[in-house]
C-alpha cells in the first residue's frame, strides 16, 4: 500500500503559478474594449445629495460617462414600492447618504488615470445632517433585532452570589480587512441579459445568486470567474454595493468595466470587524468551580442593515457552568455595514471571556491553566449533547510543555530577561465545526488522469491541494495525476469559503464522488472484462489505482485498463454530499489553545511577543504544511488584534483618519515571533469521511486574550481595551 496522501506536507499544487506570477487574479484580466472606473465618494456622513455637476468630468479626456442616481439604469431587484432601510444599501437608487465614503457616482474612462482624474472633477453638493459614529456616545440607541435572543441557563446573574467574583468591561475597536489584494470587479454584459464577471470573491455561486435576484436574470446567464483570490479575511463573503455600481456602469456604457478601489476605500466599502463593548460578570467557589457567567455585548451596525455575529456564543458552552445568561444588542451608526472577519464574533467574544477567566484565576490564586481544566465541559452544556470529539485537555498539556509554562510565576512582575519584564499567558479558542452541502464532478481519463471540479473558492489556505490529497487517498491515484478545479460558477455547487467549513464540506463531496467513480469502474469491469466474468461488483475492491477481487488477489486491473478495454476515452460522475443526522446527536466544534510569552519594557511600555505556541484540536490534519501556515496566519492576525490594529474615526466628521497602511498598523515580520504549531491530529469519528474539522477560525480566536493575559503576568497591569499600546501601560508599568 502507498503512503496515504492525507496528512503529508504536500506542496501547494498552485504554488508555482503564484510564485512565478502566472496566477491571474481578477484585476489581471484584460478584455477587449475594456474601460476603467473610479468612484466618487461622499465626504459627509449623513444627509442627502442636493446636486451633482458632472459637466467638467464629462469634458475630460477619455471619459465615457459619469453615472449616479440621476442617470443609472434601474436595478430590478430594488423594489421601490416597499422601501426598507434594513435591506441594504441600494447603490445609485436615491439621494440618501448613510456614511462617509459612500459611493455617489462612478466615472468610466479609457484609462485608470483618466477615470481617477475625472472623478476629482465631479462636483457634488450635499444637504448635510447630524451623524453618529461613536459607539460609546450612542449606547442609548442600542436595540435587539429578532435574531438576537437572550440566552439563559439556570439562574440569571448567579455569579453575583459566588464567593469569588470578577466584573469587568472589555472593548474591541473597529478592525479592517487589509489583504494585499484590493477589492473590485470586472463586469461585462456580453448581451443585454448575459453578465460575465471577474470577481474577488469567497463564493462564485453566492455572487451568482445575489446578482440573479438583483438583476432578475436566469442563473446560467451570470458567469463568475474567480480562480485566485489575494487574501480576503472575510471581506469577500458578499457582493458589495460598489461592485453593483461597476455592473450598472458596464450595463450603461455597453462595454466591459474594471473597478479596483484604493486602499483608503477598503476602510469604507468592504466591511470590517465591528467595534464592541462587552461586560462580563463571572463567579466561582473558593476551590475554583464556576457558578455563574453573565456576558453582555453591544456592537456596531450600519443604518441600513442589522449585522449580527456570535459575540456571546462562546460563553454559553465553553465551560461547565450551571448558570449562564447572555444579552447582545446593536447600535446603528453612520458607517457602512460590518462583515464577518476571521474568527467572526467568537474572536471578539473570546477576548472578554478568556480575559475574565484569567482575572478570576488570579483572584482565586489559582493557575489559569488549572482553573480551565477544573471547569472543562465534558459535554456541551448549551445543547446538552456529547461532543463528536474533544481533546482540549490534551491540547492544554501539549502547549504548556512547549511554551515552558512551568517557568511562569503566579505573582506578576517576578521575571525579567535582559532588562525586560517577562510574562506568560494562555487562552482557549473554539468555533463550530461545520459541514454544508456541496457537489463535485469527477472525470477519469483513459490516460490515467483524474480531474475534479467544484465551485469552491481558495482565499489562501490551499484548498485545491487538500482536495487533491483527499482524492488521492480515496482512489489510490497518485496526486501528480489529479487536478482539482475551482473558482468557476459553471462548476458544481459549493458554498462560500468561510466559517472553517471548506475541507469538511467540499472534501466530503470529493470523497463521495471518488467512491462513486470507483463503484462505476467496478461495475464496468464486471460487465465487460473477461477477467472479471462472474465477479459481483460488490466483491470488487480498490488499491493503488487498481481494481482487485476480494479473496482473489490474482484478478486485478488498472483503472485505465477498464476504459481502454471498452474504448472509452473517459468516465464522468457527479456526487452531492452533505451532513446527516449526526448534527442532532452530537455537538461539533474545533478547539484551540494559545500560549504566549511576552517581554514588556519597563520604561517605555513596549510589548514584544517572544514565543507563541498554538495547539489545534481540529480532527484529521489533511496537509500538515498548509495547516501549519493556517495557524501561523491566525497568530499574525491575532498579534494585530492584540497589539496594533485600530481604525480611528474623527467623530466630528465621521471620517477614518488612519485609512492607509502607514497609519493602520498591521503586523509585519518583525512583530512575528518564533511560533510553534502543534496538532492533536485525531480523527473526528462523526463529522465527515476524512474526520477533519475546521481550522481557519480557531487559529485566531482567543489569541488576543493570551497576549493580554501574558502582559498582565509581566506587569500587573490589566488592559481591557484593545489594542494594547504603550500608552495604556506607561502609567503603571514602572510600578
Amino acid at each position: 500500500m502507498k503512503q496515504p496522501a492525507v496528512g503529508q506536507s504536500m506542496d501547494r499544487v498552485d504554488g508555482r503559478l503564484k510564485v512565478t506570477g502566472a496566477a491571474r487574479y481578477f484585476a489581471d484580466h484584460q478584455l477587449e474594449g475594456m474601460l476603467y472606473a473610479a468612484l466618487v465618494c461622499s465626504p459627509v456622513s449623513s444627509g442627502r445629495i442636493a446636486a451633482i455637476d458632472a459637466r467638467e468630468a464629462l469634458r475630460a479626456p477619455g471619459v465615457t460617462d459619469v453615472i449616479s442616481h440621476l442617470n443609472a439604469p434601474p436595478v430590478p431587484g430594488y423594489k421601490q414600492e416597499t422601501p426598507n432601510p434594513k435591506q441594504g444599501l441600494k447603490i445609485f437608487h436615491d439621494d440618501r447618504i448613510y456614511s462617509n465614503g459612500q459611493p455617489v457616482a462612478i466615472v468610466v474612462a479609457n484609462t485608470l488615470e483618466r477615470a481617477v482624474h475625472a472623478a476629482s472633477l465631479v462636483k457634488v453638493t450635499y444637504n448635510q445632517e447630524t451623524h453618529a459614529t461613536d459607539l460609546y456616545a450612542n449606547l442609548d440607541k442600542a436595540f435587539q433585532n429578532k435574531n438576537m435572543k437572550d440566552y439563559l441557563r439556570g439562574e440569571p446573574d448567579a455569579w453575583k452570589k459566588a464567593p469569588v467574583t470578577v466584573e469587568a468591561e472589555y472593548n474591541i475597536p473597529l478592525e479592517v480587512h487589509n489583504p494585499m489584494e484590493l477589492a473590485g470587479i470586472t463586469a461585462h454584459w456580453e448581451t443585454p441579459d448575459k453578465l460575465v464577471l471577474y470577481a474577488k470573491t469567497q463564493g462564485v455561486k453566492s455572487v451568482q445568486q445575489t446578482l440573479k435576484n438583483l438583476f432578475q436574470l436566469p442563473e446560467q446567464n451570470i458567469v463568475v470567474h474567480s480562480l485566485f483570490v489575494g487574501g480576503a479575511f472575510g471581506m469577500a463573503l458578499r457582493v458589495w454595493p460598489m461592485e453593483v455600481a461597476a455592473i450598472i456602469a458596464a450595463k450603461k456604457v455597453r462595454k466591459p468595466v474594471k473597478l479596483v478601489i484604493g486602499r483608503k476605500d477598503m476602510f469604507t466599502l468592504v466591511g470590517y470587524r465591528p467595534a464592541a463593548m462587552q461586560k462580563i460578570g463571572i463567579g466561582a467557589t473558593a476551590d475554583g468551580k464556576l457558578t455563574g457567567i453573565t456576558h453582555e455585548a453591544v456592537a456596531v451596525t450600519s443604518p441600513y442593515e442589522d449585522f449580527t455575529e456570535a459575540i456571546v456564543g462562546m460563553s454559553k458552552f465553553m465551560y461547565a457552568c450551571p448558570n449562564v445568561n447572555t444579552h447582545y444588542q446593536l447600535v446603528p451608526l453612520n458607517l457602512s455595514t460590518p462583515v464577518w472577519m476571521r474568527g467572526p464574533g467568537e474572536a471578539t467574544g473570546s477576548f472578554a471571556l478568556e480575559s475574565a477567566i484569567d482575572e478570576l484565576s488570579y483572584k482565586l490564586k489559582m493557575d489559569p491553566l488549572q482553573f480551565r481544566v477544573i471547569n472543562h465541559a465534558d459535554t456541551d452544556p448549551e445543547k446538552n449533547l456529547p461532543f463528536s470529539s474533544k481533546y482540549l485537555k490534551e491540547a492544554y498539556e501539549m502547549g504548556a510543555e512547549k511554551i515552558g509554562w512551568k517557568n511562569r510565576t503566579m505573582e506578576p512582575r517576578q521575571l525579567q530577561e535582559d532588562g525586560w519584564l517577562v510574562g506568560y499567558g494562555m487562552s482557549s479558542g473554539v468555533f463550530s465545526a461545520g459541514r454544508g452541502k456541496a457537489t463535485a464532478s469527477a472525470i477519469f481519463g483513459a490516460d490515467g488522469t483524474l480531474t475534479i471540479r467544484s465551485a469552491a473558492a481558495d482565499i489562501g489556505p490551499g484548498t485545491a491541494t487538500a482536495m487533491v490529497q483527499i482524492a488521492a487517498d480515496a482512489t489510490g491515484i497518485a496526486p501528480a495525476k489529479i487536478r482539482f478545479l475551482l473558482g468557476e460558477s459553471e462548476y458544481p455547487e459549493a458554498p462560500r469559503q468561510g466559517g472553517s467549513s471548506t475541507v469538511s464540506t467540499v472534501g466530503s463531496a470529493v470523497s463521495d464522488v471518488c467512491k462513486l467513480l470507483l463503484q462505476k469502474l467496478g461495475e464496468m469491469a464486471a460487465e465487460s472484462m473477461p477477467a472479471f466474468k462472474d465477479v459481483k461488483p460488490a466483491d470488487i475492491g480498490y488499491e493503488d489505482g487498481q481494481l482487485i477481487v476480494t479473496g482473489k488477489p490474482a484478478i486485478r486491473a488498472g483503472f485505465r485498463e477498464v476504459l481502454q478495454h471498452r474504448q472509452q476515452p473517459e468516465l464522468q460522475v457527479t456526487a452531492t454530499s452533505q451532513g446527516g443526522e449526526e448534527r442532532r446527536k452530537y455537538s461539533m466544534y474545533s478547539f484551540s489553545v494559545h500560549f504566549a510569552k511576552v517581554h514588556v519594557h519597563p520604561a517605555t511600555g513596549v510589548v514584544r511577543i517572544k514565543h507563541v505556541v498554538s495547539v489545534a484540536d481540529s480532527g484529521t490534519i489533511v496537509n500538515a504544511k498548509t495547516a501549519g501556515s493556517q495557524m501561523i496566519g491566525g497568530v499574525v492576525g491575532g498579534i494585530g488584534m492584540a497589539l496594533t490594529e485600530e481604525a480611528l474615526i474623527d467623530h466630528r466628521f465621521g471620517r477614518f483618519v488612519n485609512n492607509n497602511y502607514a497609519d493602520y498598523h498591521v503586523p509585519v515580520h518583525a512583530d512575528t515571533p518564533p511560533t510553534d504549531v502543534l496538532f492533536i491530529n485525531k480523527k473526528d469519528p462523526v463529522i465527515n469521511p476524512m474526520g477533519s474539522k475546521g481550522m481557519g477560525e480557531i487559529a485566531l480566536i482567543g489569541f488576543a486574550a493570551a497576549v493580554s493575559n501574558a502582559v498582565f503576568n509581566a506587569t500587573g497591569t490589566r488592559v481591557r481595551d484593545l489594542p494594547i499600546t504603550p500608552d495604556k501601560l506607561l502609567p503603571n508599568v514602572k510600578g
